[in-house]
């Protein structure tokens, strides 16, 4: 099946104040504000008022231009996009058309079958339109979302699979979190509209899907749609469709509009704002260490694996974790630990580390107990999750539920296992891996975990020999 997909990523942008006057921007905030409460004539779009660019909007833009190799352009300028909906007070979108900030960039993925460019046509700032609120037959609209600063990351028809649709997505929304563009802790929007066409039929966009695992949902379900169509002797024509994450399906909006039904015009109440070489060079300066060069620095730097590095540097905060733990562990022992049993209780309680709870100290703390023998690994991971459960520090964690590495003579453990396991100690001794192995795990189960399996293993082998 020949698919071809192409994205448009809206990101709202963590500027303090609006795009185009000085209401606080909402994206900032962690809590819904009260409706309406952030508004003023200009995002309200009242007769008489004018926008007044937002400059910090234009450094966070070129950031993420640089960051994803594109060209940037001399000028900026914007215009109107016009269209009438509830939502959009002044009937027109401001946004970028004819000249965005950068275009032609790219930005590399690890898909299945290997790495693979992802081509990248445009970025260009705009304006969110206000918020439409469904309450019983009533609509209503809360303008604290007007005038939000997006950055729209339009891709070329690169994707051949909804897989990699999302792993795209993974990776530009960890380079917005290092650029600081863009905080998931916060109320902004991370959303994408997918274009997706198979081959003998028109393309449809499929609008509003929110977060990066939707998408592959999404893409997936407007795929096989698409392919019972054609294969019924059906037509697929150019139209726009929404999906809906509960019913897991897309629902028909409209056919799609071409770009000459929105009039788009230069704004007249915007004058064209020249891009500097000190302007470049300032936002080449603030640029930090992106999720790709971390993560090759890793790997050379302490030697871990490409998986390992590749785990550590997904979060930025998990990233700079490591980094403290490898100065006072080895950094093996600090990757396994962070990478793995951290990443894993984290993940299973559907938190990120900054918003867990939990303190550097207290993984440090861990990964040095490890480091020392004090702790096991399955031991350690049993303190994980006791931390994410009861926000304590580990050393209370560990005493109060016995999970300190023991301190007892293994042979005296062993022995009787190996005298009531006379039938596997008979299959070890004809070559049966897994005999041995079932051994280590009733030596694992008689000392609850506080010791290492290698030591176990080790004085087991003395024993049967």
């Amino acid at each position: 099946m020949q698919v071809k997909i192409g994205l448009e990523t809206h990101v709202q942008l963590n500027s303090k104040s609006k795009i185009f006057c000085g209401c606080r921007n909402p994206a900032t905030m962690k809590e819904e504000p009260e409706p309406n409460t952030l508004t003023c004539p200009t995002c309200l779009g009242l007769p008489g008022s004018k926008p007044r660019f937002n400059r910090a909007v234009l450094d966070i833009a070129l950031r993420i231009a640089l960051a994803l190799n594109c060209n940037i352009q001399p000028a900026v300028m914007f215009s109107r996009k016009t269209y009438f909906y509830p939502d959009l007070a002044k009937n027109y979108q401001i946004t970028q058309y004819e000249v965005p900030v950068g275009k032609d960039g790219h930005l590399e993925i690890v898909a299945p079958n290997g790495k693979k460019r992802i081509r990248i046509r445009r970025i260009h700032m705009e304006e969110d339109p206000a918020k439409l609120v469904h309450s019983g037959s009533f609509v209503l609209v809360d303008y604290n979302r007007s005038g939000t600063p997006l950055a729209e990351i339009v891709t070329e028809p690169d994707f051949s699979s909804p897989e990699e649709a999302r792993l795209f997505l993974q990776g530009l929304e960890t380079i917005l979190e290092y650029l600081q563009a863009y905080d998931p802790d916060t109320k902004a929007v991370f959303k994408s509209d997918a274009n997706i066409s198979l081959a003998g039929g028109e393309r449809v966009e499929v609008k509003n899907i929110t977060g990066t695992k939707e998408i592959e949902k999404a893409l997936k379900y407007e795929m096989v749609r698409q392919a019972n169509a054609l294969r019924q002797g059906l037509s697929i024509e150019r139209s726009t469709v929404a999906w809906n994450p509960d019913l897991g399906v897309t629902q028909m909006l409209r056919e799609k509009e071409s770009e000459e039904d929105y009039g788009y015009i230069f704004d007249p109440d915007l004058v064209p704002i020249d891009v500097t070489q000190a302007m470049l060079a300032q936002a080449k300066h603030g640029m930090p260490e992106l999720p790709h060069q971390k993560y090759a620095r890793f790997v050379k730097q302490y030697g871990i694996s490409q998986k390992l590095a590749e785990a550590l540097v997904a979060e930025l905060e998990i990233a700079s974790l490591f980094e403290q733990a490898a100065g006072k562990a080895k950094p093996a022992i600090a990757a396994t630990f962070i990478a793995g049993d951290l990443k894993k209780t984290l993940n299973w309680n559907e938190l990120r580390y900054r918003s867990s709870g939990l303190k550097d100290e207290w993984i440090l703390y861990i990964v040095e107990q490890i480091e020392r023998g004090k702790l096991t690994d399955r031991n350690a991971e049993m303190a994980a999750r006791r931390m994410v459960e009861e926000k304590r520090h580990p050393k209370d964690v560990i005493k109060e539920h016995g999970l300190e590495s023991a301190t007892l003579d293994l042979q005296s453990v062993l022995k009787p296992i190996v005298e009531q396991n006379a039938k596997a100690v008979e299959d070890y001794r004809k070559g049966e891996k897994k005999a041995f192995e079932f051994l280590v795990g009733q030596a694992m189960r008689a000392t609850k975990g506080t010791v290492q399996p290698e030591q176990i293993r080790k004085e087991l082998e003395k024993l049967l020999k």
